[in-house]
């Protein structure tokens, strides 16, 4: 697994802000949104600054884990850099795909000049991309996976690598060849990244001596992550792995000490997250690949700014995945994994 690499970084605490003309190795898919998964590592340049203060509208699925404040600080940090507007829509959960369309309908009320969309379901909001797209605005599928032509680009690693990370390193690590149990978490269904990631997850296991015993899709709010991993464990009190969302794994630390189970069953976790940072560093999660999201927020911002002032952009690029274990957690610069420790969610960002 590659080492992300960025180079031109200003440090904040606990986060970066990148330096105007910052250079960053990325990882863009040739050609753009290819299923064969095939990108290569180059070079991109972010913008000094914007032209005019653009008006960018984003659109995501919430505000409850750490992993979309973490995506929450970068939209802002690189709006206020570019010197433009920012409005941020947060639908409340995976659940609430009514809310985020009624969302997406007000950034057009409000006249943005660009979307940014992490959307709630793949193909849930085609007919409102297509009108956005009808009044030669972009349209910028942030992290979650858009199946829309309609696109103007996408920021965001392919969750089947995520998933497949976290797979490879479950057989390799974690497993010692023994036919081990796992119980499995992928998120929500119908979410583009979760689906992507259950596939990745499940080709790494084919033909291994792991088994999935049991799969439950939800919501990542820790409350319905919670309740979906006390079922399980109920239902199957054999598991020695617990594998799924950032947030599965916070709960599973939680409930396999209550259980007093923190010694016979691993963690690991398939994107990543300021608790599994901690759980990493404490020893109770073994791994996590993460797929930058903070940096990914932020080349949705800067592609946006390019595709308005027409300047040439990837169409499909992505920051690349870090794979954390407990042997690199403290070498590895995971800044633009994580939102400043104490940083608050922020929805507008005004010129």
């Amino acid at each position: 697994m590659r080492k992300l690499l960025i180079t031109s970084l200003l440090a904040l605490a606990g986060g970066v802000a990148l330096a105007q003309g910052s250079t960053l190795k990325v990882d863009v898919w040739d050609p753009p949104f290819n299923k064969e998964r095939k990108h290569r590592a180059e070079n991109y340049s972010t913008l000094d600054k914007a032209s005019k203060p653009w008006h960018l509208c984003v659109a995501i699925p919430h505000l409850k884990d750490a992993y979309w404040m973490a995506v929450n600080f970068g939209l802002v940090e690189h709006a206020k850099q570019l010197g433009v507007e920012l409005s941020i829509h947060a639908a409340g959960g995976y659940e609430k795909l009514d809310e985020q369309r009624k969302q997406v309908e007000q950034c057009m009320a409000d006249k943005a000049d660009a979307l940014i969309l992490g959307a709630i379901k793949s193909d849930g909001l085609n007919d409102l991309i297509d009108q956005f797209s009808a009044q030669g605005k972009p349209v910028v599928d942030l992290i979650n996976g858009i199946h829309s032509p309609k696109l103007t680009a996408r920021t965001a690693a392919d969750f089947y690598e995520m998933g497949k990370a976290a797979g490879d390193y479950a057989v390799q690590k974690l497993g010692g060849g023994k036919p081990l149990k796992v119980g499995w978490f992928p998120g929500p269904k119908g979410a583009g990244w979760a689906e992507a990631g259950d596939q990745g997850f499940r080709s790494a296991l084919a033909g291994k001596p792991m088994t999935i015993v049991d799969t439950a899709w939800g919501d990542t709010g820790l409350a319905a992550q919670g309740k979906l991993l006390s079922n399980m464990l109920d239902a199957h009190p054999d598991i020695k792995i617990i594998a799924g969302t950032a947030v599965t794994a916070e709960a599973a630390v939680q409930e396999l000490r209550r259980r007093k189970l923190s010694d016979s069953v691993q963690v690991i976790a398939y994107y990543f997250a300021p608790a599994v940072h901690r759980g990493i560093q404490r020893k109770v999660i073994a791994a996590a690949p993460s797929d930058v999201p903070g940096l990914q927020a932020r080349l949705a911002v800067d592609v946006a700014v390019r595709a308005l002032e027409k300047k040439p952009h990837p169409k499909h690029l992505s920051a690349a995945i870090q794979l954390v274990d407990a042997a690199n957690v403290n070498k590895l610069d995971l800044s633009g994994s994580l939102a400043p420790e104490g940083f608050r969610a922020i929805f507008s960002v005004n010129r």
